[in-house]
């Protein structure tokens, strides 16, 4: 059996971190989303797999590969328009057989939840089988409705009084290519967009077969927002095994499960809690504190007496001395002056909001520092407060408070003015007092 992965999404919801690469290429817990998505369908034991994409497609292919490093076999198709997940299936028709796994680019699972799902359409032998995960806010989900672990109906985002179970759809199935012919009968959503969920209705509604595989929430997380982020690179970190294989000298503390790559140095002083990952050829300290759930890139600097807390920094990034950065995501090649301050925390204590395609959204989370582009610079003692967005090739000066959103390719600077005296006149002023 052949792997369909959904890769052709812009992932706007994630800016300004995917203005400057696909979102399945974002780093969780040392490595891109897409590479721990492909060592679960690897380890579940499919080996061939078609990729559909679009947008920003030659990184892609060009971090993939032909799948020789995943011992794979990659195939790509491009989908012409972004025009759905059913539209964007229908691209692997002339690649695929009778059934064929499919799964979005950008949800997590573990290995045990592909071999549940494989392991389930084999048993029950039905057309289709979906795997369905239960949430706490089905009102964001599409609801599958069940009897036993047959799939009744599919309902998108019901309220929560209507809501038949909450269980909802976990963008993972095992199709029949049966499935092509209804997506050629199905009719665009509200929003414009041939929805594969809307396939499955269709062939519901004709009386074919479709079983629900139930998973755990543990065992599937998908990456829609920004502050996901923490929250899938937290479920991949607390899986890993402390590794040893950069140079770590005497007077550091390792706390934990550290993973310290070949090629990274970790200087005197330096105290890491795991779980943490600090990639490779990466230079730490003297002297910092790296805490828990903090995924440090490759050809990372973090100077002299820095603090990270629970945050993603991506590859060649340079933190200068005397920084703060707790709960944040860090684009690659940023460079921080030193004594830069990012806020995590309101002062009323109340959840942090974000600003997502035009909208105030609540994050539910009380600890939330900033969302940094690719090639941000800051002068030093820049402060930024929490829940702000700062688009790539940006500049913040020296001194600057940062309280709202910076747009991509934008300088802040401070103006102040200043009294200049000579030292006589400042004399004398001190003598009238």
């Amino acid at each position: 059996m052949k792997a369909v992965i959904l890769a052709a999404g812009k992932g706007t919801r994630l800016h300004p971190i995917t203005l400057t690469r696909p979102k399945h290429l974002v780093p969780v817990g040392g490595r891109p989303i897409i590479d721990h998505v492909l060592t679960s369908i690897k380890q579940a034991g499919l080996n061939e797999v078609v990729f559909v994409v679009n947008y920003m497609s030659e990184q892609l292919q060009h971090y993939l590969g032909d799948g020789s490093k995943y011992q794979m076999k990659f195939t790509y198709v491009i989908q012409k328009q972004l025009k759905g997940t059913a539209d964007a299936t229908r691209y692997a028709e002339p690649y695929v057989e009778r059934s064929f796994l499919l799964s979005y680019g950008d949800w997590l699972t573990t290995t045990k939840a592909v071999k549940r799902i494989l392991q389930t359409h084999e048993e029950e032998k039905p057309l289709i089988t979906m795997a369905v995960v239960p949430v706490k806010d089905p009102e964001h989900y599409g609801i599958v409705e069940l009897e036993d672990s047959r799939v009744k109906g599919i309902i998108e985002k019901p309220s929560r009084e209507k809501a038949p179970t909450n269980l909802a759809n976990a963008g993972i199935y095992v199709l029949s290519n049966e499935i092509f012919e209804a997506i050629k009968r199905t009719k665009q959503s509200p929003r414009g967009e041939l929805e594969i969920t809307d396939s499955l209705s269709l062939l519901l509604e004709e009386g074919h077969k479709i079983t629900a595989a139930k998973l755990p929430s543990n065992e599937i997380f998908d990456v829609g927002l920004l502050w996901d982020l923490f929250e899938a690179n937290r479920w991949i970190l607390e899986k890993i095994k402390p590794q040893r294989e950069g140079q770590i000298e005497d007077g550091t503390h390792l706390i934990g499960a550290v993973v310290v790559e070949d090629g990274a140095r970790v200087r005197s002083g330096t105290y890491v809690e795991g779980p943490t990952f600090i990639g490779r050829d990466s230079d730490i300290g003297p002297n910092c504190y790296i805490r828990p759930y903090t995924s440090i890139g490759q050809r990372v600097r973090i100077g002299n007496a820095c603090e990270i807390k629970n945050s993603i920094i991506m590859d060649k990034t340079h933190i200068g001395h005397l920084s703060y950065i707790g709960d944040s995501v860090i684009g690659e090649n940023c460079n921080f002056g030193a004594g830069t301050i990012i806020a995590n925390y309101r002062f009323d204590g109340k959840p942090i909001k974000m600003k997502i395609k035009d909208r105030i959204l609540d994050s539910g989370r009380k600890k939330l520092g900033v969302v940094l582009g690719d090639d941000v610079k800051t002068g030093i003692n820049a402060s930024f407060m929490p829940g702000v967005k700062v688009g790539n090739n940006c500049w913040i000066g020296p001194n600057v408070l940062i309280s709202r959103d910076v747009p991509p390719n934008t300088t802040v600077l401070l103006r102040q003015e200043h009294e200049v005296r000579k030292n006589s006149e400042r004399t004398s002023e001190y003598q009238k007092s």
